[in-house]
């Protein structure tokens, strides 16, 4: 049994999640139209998900708590006083962010984690401790000039996938989020953050080592989506695709001149 579930795990990480649906899938239907949370097409630049057709009483409260925010402390004080996720009634801390935004680079992943929810900052459990490693390859260090957020601010139970409606309540803050932090090159955790930031249907082992593109105002931003370090714990075989992700953004970086002078890691 724990065979089976795990290797379930895989494939819904790798992307193949319909073949676990409720019901089958009739290929000699058209799929019905679904209002997608985040739209540019694979080949075209990354724009800011746009949710549709949910919960309109908790997407324009958290659009309006969003909006208000000119800082990022403000925008975490917004979030943390924010109702309209049902996350957070079952979550022990609201998990914000965690570096330092002014290093040029974000990193996004999916939500917390049991122990990211007992401590309230992301990536603390032994995937963060990985991307620490991960990190420390290409100069960087969430202390001196990495950012780590996650789409998703509260555990969902027992680490289940979140919703649409849940993950559409918390876009507002992560488009805010992104605008307030500036990054100079993004970097995506896993398929769950390439589902909602990316948008389409492709999954994480055809995104990974792509360069996208998101746009900031009117400001093109490089997006890197690559493997989750939990998913890396499971299959340690792949971290040799992950490692030529990181080499990517490491050329990336240097490019552009990140980590900026003063910035660097130790």
């Amino acid at each position: 049994m724990n065979d089976t579930l795990s290797t379930l795990n895989w494939l819904v990480e790798a992307g193949a999640d319909e073949a676990v649906a409720d019901s089958p899938v009739n290929r000699l239907v058209a799929k019905a139209s679904v209002a997608p949370i985040a739209a540019p097409a694979p080949r075209s630049p990354a724009r800011a998900p746009t949710p549709l057709a949910l919960d309109d009483d908790a997407i324009g409260g958290a659009q309006a708590a969003a909006g208000t925010a000119t800082t990022l402390e403000e925008l975490k004080v917004a979030l943390e006083a924010f109702d309209g996720c049902a996350l957070k009634r079952t979550a022990t801390n609201t998990v914000f962010a965690d570096g330092v935004a002014s290093g040029g680079v974000m990193l996004i992943g999916e939500a917390p984690g049991r122990d990211e929810d007992r401590v309230g900052k992301p990536f603390v459990g032994r995937a963060g401790q990985l991307l620490d490693k991960m990190l420390a390859a290409i100069a960087l260090d969430r202390k001196t000039n990495a950012y780590i957020t996650n789409v998703i601010n509260w555990r969902p139970p027992d680490n289940r996938d979140p919703t649409p409606e849940e993950a559409a309540a918390c876009l507002p803050f992560l488009r805010r989020h992104i605008e307030l932090a500036e990054p100079k090159v993004i970097i995506l955790l896993g398929a769950v953050a390439a589902r909602h930031v990316v948008g389409g249907t492709e999954g994480i082992m055809k995104l990974r080592g792509r360069w996208l593109e998101y746009r900031v105002g009117d400001r093109m931003v490089p997006l890197m989506p690559t493997l989750h370090p939990a998913y890396l714990l499971r299959q340690p075989a792949h971290k040799k695709l992950a490692w030529r992700d990181l080499q990517a953004v490491a050329a990336k970086m240097e490019a552009l001149g990140l980590p900026e002078p003063g910035s660097r890691a130790n």
